[in-house]
């Protein structure tokens, strides 16, 4: 049967156009249902059976409408939810209305064990229902919900039935009057689930209380709507951007954005100005007039809950922060240079107030309950409160209040009423109690979006069949170099499983050498656009933390099949040079090939190597050529003003760890990183120049002088000049930043330096100008990633361009040269990178603290930070840092410092005792346990000793406890430190500048048992 569906719609020219589909309606789909004898088919709903649901106890299917898959997924994602019908016309109305939640969907259906089965009634001719006139699209749809449930009334089998599942009361009216069927609230069926209690909770719930249910009245400004927005946008009445909510201040955001065509950030302080927006939002923002603007203002240090920020102004509190470590700064903080010439025509920063949202950017939320005093039984209205300090606390109805106080939990955003003063929620679930390692670490990994669930059968069925007996055959050899006879090795930390690259060097009859640089060929076993490659390009990349590792790939390719371990033969990605003993490249090649390494180094037994001279075998003498070429390549970054930046980092030891971490750069470093970074250039010049427009490359931008002015100010006062006019100025004066009587000054500049820059970035190339590819930390015009493809799908990707570039793939996927999917990948691989390199410190943060717990320690530190009212202090010994606030130990006698931000020093009205940046202080360590009743984990508290300070300084402690060469950590077990000093295993690492700003594996996995180099 033949049906046409006319509409019409208007063009973004203003013109109207008619459409007219046609629709071939069908009678031959099948319902899904098991046994049944109408429809002879696979089916993938089981057979119905009694439930222990006493609103409908008999055996029944469940069809919820469109409006109960968008607010109650978390309830339908629950384990007592299966046998669920999912209309087409509830999956068509999901994908317009949320990519999110239609993907949820989407992975329920393929879910088997969940038994959701989606059946095209849309396509049916017993099902299909045409548009009436004056009837609304939703209407229509809500129609064709229950003329599909009646179909599967009267089709399945007799003593079972159908419910609609709908909030819908006008539609559940309909259902009964209309059809006779059986159909009910999300409220009503759920709390006929006596077994599953906690579903009650999960209930989404849209109505808003007048208030907060606490008597507190508030009311925000109406938002303006859809239309309004766009007309104010396209009248340039009003900016918009993702709005980016201060990591110690939930009350004060900012939007980068455009303003008359030029780059500008506008802040947002308060609640009335951040009109209900969360962090993530993309919001429609109106300026304020410039009398309200602010000026470039001291960062301020302020300890306040919610409820005492209520009762500041809000526009004196520029950065407002608890103790605790300073994240490492993002991009938020830091401008290019670009963005400083726009700055500079203004000391004023604008600021705005939000209108509208223009599409939220809500997830769920991790935290805790603050249970309220007293107790009542039934459901009632708690807060909670995000781990994330950005998000304001979301008020939930639970019944559960005894068993989730003092427990993780998670939670949904349901809403936000104008009427109240925080948005309402509902519970998801329990994660487990607070405190515990594994609960706290599984909350990092959620906070941070990162995919951290076992691969499912779907992306395991793509791995090789053969599984760890998998062999290199004689028909894989086509189209690759046999580099077999080779001599061929790695090198890499102890311990290291997942060996992504090797090297080779041997000398050439003409006097040059032959180098090669050889990369786990992981292409060959993730094909473009299968589950396993979806699954990878999702992760971007594999996450290291202090006790685990989020692996990219299933182990079976990282560790094994991809790994180029000694031995054995492994297919492999090489870059052959031809090169002069100066280090000059002649030719380059680039090849598929098979090797086979000659030995798996470490980095010691490298060096070892390295400095016997009565070595002479094929894989010592390739080292001692390798290293020599090393430095010469090294030698002429350095000039070119390549930067050698540092950062710092805590490193544990664990009991269960085999290796030892790296605390100084020895050459075979040195070597490996070198090579590694050749590769990555030569790569990107080769992608390039075959695809102009789509390829993947590597970018890290020149940062502003006006970033490093407080670090100038500071150095000046030591006769340090600090020259960031460009990259090769500034490596310049880093080296000649020293002081004879502080050796740890040069470590402590460099340090600075690393914060002073921008992050970098992977971009396609064909949307930025050439002359913005440039490296500023490298000092190289273009540069990607190609020596890592076991831990990064960027690399992945460059590989399968840098294949296609050879000829090697002829039929190569359309979106590997698509600009737009290619941009927008970046954009998820930036993404993906920043959360795993948060995770990471989250992760260290948590160990530090775990290790510190119980403990009272008095160490020396260096002032690296002035605030208005505290300041930040580096202790070197321990890789850590905390802020010390200004405000007297006395209760309630407020900041004894007065800032001076000519000088951007903090000094005592009376004693005159100052506090400035390079100052060496002595404070006092410990660990604050968090209160329940806050969601915020134990943190570091550091209070000053000395220089003493009347009202500010603590004494200094009689007995300090002395670290132990061995400690135990509850939970952890055996953590060792290491040295004479009994160090916590903590280290400022020299790294590479695309390390230090890019984060590397190394610096990303210093903390880990799974650590590994990453000097590419």
């Amino acid at each position: 049967m033949l049906q046409t569906n006319t509409h019409v719609r208007k063009t973004r020219r203003g013109g109207v156009i008619k459409v007219v589909k046609e629709l071939y309606l069908r009678d031959d789909i099948r319902c899904g249902v098991s046994g049944c004898a109408l429809c002879a088919s696979a089916s993938q709903l089981a057979t119905a059976t009694a439930t222990r649901n006493s609103t409908h106890a008999a055996p029944h299917f469940l069809l919820p409408d469109t409006n109960v898959f968008l607010h109650q997924i978390d309830l339908l994602e629950h384990r007592a939810f299966s046998n669920v019908i999912v209309l087409q016309t509830v999956l068509d109305e999901l994908r317009h209305r949320s990519d999110q939640i239609h993907q949820r969907v989407r992975d329920l259906c393929a879910d088997h064990e969940k038994h959701f089965y989606v059946f095209s009634n849309e396509f049916m001719r017993d099902t299909f229902v045409k548009k009436v006139k004056d009837e609304s699209p939703n209407d229509r749809n809500d129609r064709a919900i229950r003329t599909a449930c009646a179909w599967y009334a009267k089709h399945i089998p007799a003593g079972v039935s159908v419910v609609l599942l709908t909030d819908d009361a006008d539609n559940r009216r309909k259902a009964k009057a209309d059809y006779g069927l059986f159909s009910f609230s999300v409220r009503e069926y759920v709390e006929g689930m006596s077994a599953f209690p906690e579903l009650v909770d999960m209930i989404s719930s849209s109505n808003e209380d007048d208030a907060d249910g606490f008597g507190k009245k508030f009311t925000y400004p109406e938002h303006l709507t859809a239309t309004q927005i766009s007309a104010g946008l396209k009248s340039g009445a009003f900016c918009q951007g993702s709005l980016q909510i201060s990591y110690h201040n939930f009350l004060e955001g900012s939007i980068y954005t455009k303003i008359d065509g030029e780059d500008a950030s506008v802040k947002l302080v308060g609640r009335l100005n951040l009109n209900r927006a969360v962090h993530g939002d993309i919001v429609a923002v109106k300026l304020l007039p410039q009398t309200s603007w602010l000026r470039h203002g001291d960062e301020v240090v302020v300890e306040a809950d919610d409820e005492t920020l209520d009762k500041v102004d809000p526009n004196t509190l520029l950065d407002a922060s608890t103790a605790g470590p300073i994240p490492e700064p993002d991009d938020a903080d830091m401008v290019t240079e670009e963005q400083e010439q726009t700055a500079a025509k203004s000391d004023l920063v604008r600021t705005g107030t939000v209108v509208g949202i223009i599409q939220r950017k809500w997830r769920p939320f991790c935290g805790t309950i603050e249970a309220p005093k007293g107790t009542t039984s039934g459901q009632q209205s708690v807060f909670f409160w995000p781990m994330d300090k950005r998000i304001p606390k979301i008020r939930i109805r639970t019944r559960q209040i005894a068993q989730l106080a003092h427990q993780r939990i998670m939670v949904a955003v349901d809403g936000w009423s104008k009427t109240s003063r925080h948005p309402s929620g509902h519970f998801v679930k329990a994660l487990g109690a607070v405190g515990d390692r594994k609960t706290e670490t599984d909350v990092i990994l959620l906070e941070h979006d990162v995919r951290f669930m076992p691969f499912s059968k779907q992306v395991l069925s793509f791995l090789p069949e053969e599984g760890e007996a998998w062999v290199v055959r004689e028909e894989l050899l086509a189209g690759r170099m046999d580099f077999r006879g080779l001599d061929v090795c790695s090198i890499d930390p102890p311990g290291c499983t997942d060996i992504d690259d090797a090297l080779h060097a041997k000398m050439l009859p003409n006097g040059n050498y032959e180098v090669g640089v050889h990369i786990a060929d992981v292409s060959h076993f993730v094909k473009s656009g299968n589950a396993m490659d979806l699954e990878a390009a999702t992760r971007g990349t594999t996450v290291y933390l202090v006790d685990r590792r989020i692996d990219m790939l299933p182990s079976l390719l990282g560790t094994n099949l991809c790994s180029l371990r000694s031995d054995v033969e492994r297919l492999a990605f090489s870059c052959i040079w031809e090169m002069t003993p100066d280090a000059k490249v002649v030719d380059v090649k680039y090849s598929k090939s098979v090797i086979r390494s000659r030995a798996s180094l470490t980095y010691d037994a490298a060096q070892a190597r390295l400095d016997d001279p009565t070595l002479t075998d094929p894989v010592s003498m390739g080292i001692k050529m390798l290293n020599s070429i090393a430095k010469k390549l090294r030698a002429k970054r350095m000039a070119n003003g390549a930067l050698v930046l540092a950062s710092p980092e805590v490193r544990f030891s664990l009991d269960n760890d085999a290796q030892d971490p790296v605390d100084e750069m020895k050459d075979t470093n040195a070597l490996v990183e070198e090579f590694m970074l050749l590769a990555n250039i030569y790569v990107a010049k080769k992608i390039y120049s075959v695809f102009p427009d789509s390829s993947m490359l590597r970018r890290h931008p020149k940062p502003s002088v006006k970033n490093f002015e407080s670090l100038i100010r500071a150095a000046a006062e030591f006769g340090v000049e600090i020259d960031p006019s460009n990259n090769r100025t500034l490596s310049d004066s880093l080296d000649k930043a020293v002081l004879q009587d502080e050796p740890y000054f040069n470590k402590l500049i460099r340090i600075m330096t690393t914060r002073c820059m921008m992050q970098a970035v992977y971009f396609c190339s064909g949307t930025l100008a050439e002359e913005e590819f440039w490296h500023y930390g490298l000092a190289t015009d273009i540069y990607t990633h190609f020596t890592s493809p076991i831990r990064r799908y960027a690399d992945l990707v460059v590989h399968r361009l840098l294949a296609a570039c050879i000829g090697y793939d002829k039929t190569y996927s359309s979106d590997l040269v698509d600009k737009l999917k290619s941009a927008d990948l970046s954009d998820n691989l930036n993404f993906r990178h920043r959360n795993a390199q948060q995770a990471s410190r989250s992760s260290v943060e948590l160990f530090t603290n775990l290790f510190f717990k119980n403990k009272n320690i008095q160490e020396e530190g260096f002032v690296i930070r002035i605030m208005k009212n505290g300041f930040s202090v580096l202790i070197p010994r321990f890789g850590i840092e905390g802020i010390v606030h200004s405000k007297s130990v006395i209760a309630g006698a407020g900041d004894i410092l007065i800032h001076d931000p000519a000088s951007n020093t903090l000094s005592h009205p009376v004693t005159g005792a100052k506090i400035s940046i390079f100052q060496k202080v002595v404070v006092r360590v410990a660990v604050e346990e968090a209160g329940h009743e806050a969601a915020q984990r134990s943190k570091l508290v550091v209070k000053l000793v000395e220089p003493q300070i009347p009202g500010l300084s603590v004494e200094a402690i009689g007995k300090v406890d002395v670290v132990p060469a061995e400690v135990e950590i509850s939970g952890v077990g055996k953590v060792k430190t290491e040295g004479a000093t009994n160090r916590v295993v903590a280290e400022v690492g020299v790294v590479k500048a695309d390390m230090a700003i890019g984060r590397s594996k190394a610096s990303a996995a210093s903390s880990t048992p799974t650590k590994k180099k990453g000097r590419k």
